[in-house]
Formats: C-alpha cells, structure tokens, sequence
C-alpha cells in the first residue's frame, strides 16, 4: 500500500473514531487497530494524536471553504437553502468538530484560531446576503442598526450546535429538513410580503414552515 493510501486509511480511521469516542476519548492505538496498521506504522505516518487532528483540519477548512465559496449568488433564497444543505452534510461528515468545540480551543489553539477566521467569513456572508435580501424586496430593512447582525450570528450558533443538542436531548435522528427549518425561523419573521410569497414557493415545501 502507498504512503498517501495509507495516511488516508488513518485518516478515515480518525474520523470514525472521533465521531463515535469524541476526541479527547480515542488513542493512537484504537486509530492504528482501525486502520488496521501497527502503532510503529502509524506513528511513521503522524507521530502523535495532534498530528492527525491538524492534517483533519486542513481538509476540513478546504470543505468548508469551498462550501462558502460556492453559494455566492447571494440576493436568491434557493441560493441560501442548497447551502444550508452542504453545511448539513458537513455536520453529518464531522459531527466531533462541533461536539468537541471547547477540547479543540484548549488542546490546539492555532486549529481554533484558524477556525475563528471561518466562522467571521460566514456570519459576514450571512450578513451579506440579508443586505442583497433587502434590496430585492425579500426582507424588511433593519429595524434597528446591527439587529441583522446579531441574526447572522444566531444563525451560526444554530449551525455548529444543533447537532450537539439533539445529541443532550436523547436524539439520534438528525433530519436535514429540522435542521433547516431552524435556521429559515430566524429569517422568516423578517421577509416582506415579496419574501413571504418567495418562500412559500421555493421553500417551504421541503419544510414545516407556512404561513398558514
């Protein structure tokens, strides 16, 4: 098997075990008995735990990147909802980087501040796209300066805790619908007659919300 194949089997290997152990849980040895190698082999791959954590982050950032940068066309709700089903789809990929959110801030904080960098890009794209909503006549104008801020920013609590919190409360069932409906009630108070009508249309048949 080559190297690059074998630090991809690693990596797999990690990802697995984070998700279902947690981070801090796993062992080198529990990643080398899945990955089906002997700890000397993987430790010529990635000497220590960290290693494997930060070479999962780049490719983790990659994902996310490509994710925001996709969705640019920021003045359609359709736009917004395919994103939301990436960010879905990444949460289902990655669940311990979210559930491990204070483990990551203490045992690796350059990942953490990379990560802080992330998440002020969304909370900006976010906070673009409801400018572009505005001036389409989808959303009310601000009712005070910053408030569509401070939604931007709830909108990325919801993203990186909704997995985490159907975990505390009992759930192991994590609908994408859920998750996105979640996220569309902190914009929908907020449409205008034109925003309403729009989303009835492109979006609320795949959800639970209406207007009704």
């Amino acid at each position: 098997m080559s190297r690059g194949m074998t630090k991809e089997k690693i990596l797999k290997a990690s990802v697995k075990l984070f998700n279902k152990k947690g981070l801090a849980n796993t062992r080198l040895l529990q990643i080398a008995k899945e990955s089906g190698i002997s700890v000397g082999n993987l430790a010529y791959h990635y000497k220590n735990k960290e290693a494997i954590v930060y070479a999962l982050s780049e490719r983790l950032f990659q994902e996310a990147t490509t994710i925001l940068n996709s969705y640019e066309d920021y003045h359609q709700l359709n736009n917004l909802d395919q994103q939301l089903s990436h960010y879905f789809q990444f949460l289902q990929s990655y669940p311990f980087y979210f559930q491990d959110l204070l483990e990551i801030e203490r045992a690796y904080p350059m990942l953490n501040a990379k990560r802080q960098t992330y998440i002020l890009k969304m909370i900006q794209q976010l906070q673009e796209r409801f400018k572009q909503f505005c001036h389409a006549d989808l959303m009310k104008p601000e009712p005070r300066k910053g408030f569509y801020r401070n939604t931007a920013q709830a909108i990325w609590i919801i993203i990186t805790s909704w997995m985490t919190h159907q975990r505390v409360r009992g759930s192991n069932t994590f609908q994408e619908e859920r998750f996105k409906e979640m996220i569309w009630s902190q914009i929908y108070p907020h449409f205008t007659e034109t925003g309403v009508a729009a989303f009835e249309q492109v979006i609320a048949p795949d959800l639970q919300i209406s207007a009704n």
